[in-house]
């Protein structure tokens, strides 16, 4: 079977299969597409969370990157776990042979379990240098706050922090609500021109390793169908 589109994606292992490169394969497969990977960290982790991140050198992810993309070329990019300024910055060198506009970035900073999977300076690279570069960023609340340095309690609190994220460069923005306490879901899509909610009933459960990695990667996979 033909697969309907060719996704690179750039992101950190999971052990456990529910989340990062395991996850965003998965998606992309169900949906239809053709899945590559660019492995930038190996965590040891579970559903409970992360136990330990071993790093991959830049220079072995930016080869990954090209080499890959010399022979297979990618409809759309996926990123997700980038943990230092040197890897956002080989990222950031590979991304330029690559050359493709339709690039989904999931700003992973902090696991379920609150273990730290980025620093300082690697979340202001994140956001000066490879935020701008990206289509569409798909952060939760808690990375939210952390890119625009406010607390977000609220549907007012989240408007203002998505009009943040655009004035600052953001080309087009999906902050999710699932961290909102609330017995209704509510995510907001924002860029220049419009705004849009989507609200549905809260699922409750604590099933939700890896949910950030499957939506972000589900979106990259449509965009690459058009």
């Amino acid at each position: 079977m033909k697969p309907n589109s060719k996704i690179l994606i750039i992101a950190g292992s999971d052990s456990s299969g529910g989340a990062g490169i395991q996850a965003d394969i998965k998606t992309v497969t169900a949906l239809g597409g053709y899945a590559m990977t660019a492995i930038t960290a190996i965590t040891a982790q579970n559903t409970t969370g992360v136990n330990s991140v071993f790093s991959i050198k830049p220079k072995e992810i930016e080869k990954q990157i090209i080499f890959t993309s010399k022979d297979i070329r990618p409809d759309a990019i996926k990123i997700g776990m980038l943990h230092s300024s040197e890897v956002i910055f080989s990222v950031l060198k590979a991304l330029k042979s690559v050359k493709t506009k339709k690039i989904i970035l999931d700003p992973v900073m902090v696991s379920k379990g609150g273990f730290k999977l980025i620093n300082d300076n690697a979340i202001y690279t994140l956001k000066k240098k490879l935020i701008p570069k990206a289509y569409l960023i798909t952060p939760n609340i808690p990375e939210a706050e952390v890119l625009t340095r406010t607390k977000i309690k609220n549907q007012e609190d989240m408007i203002k922090a998505a009009n943040i994220l655009i004035n600052s460069g953001v080309k087009n923005i999906l902050l999710k609500g699932g961290h909102l306490k609330s017995k209704i879901m509510l995510d907001i899509f924002l860029n220049k021109k419009e705004m849009r909610m989507f609200k549905n009933k809260k699922i409750e459960t604590k099933n939700t390793h890896g949910t950030g990695c499957t939506l972000s990667s589900a979106i990259a996979t449509f965009l690459s169908c058009g």
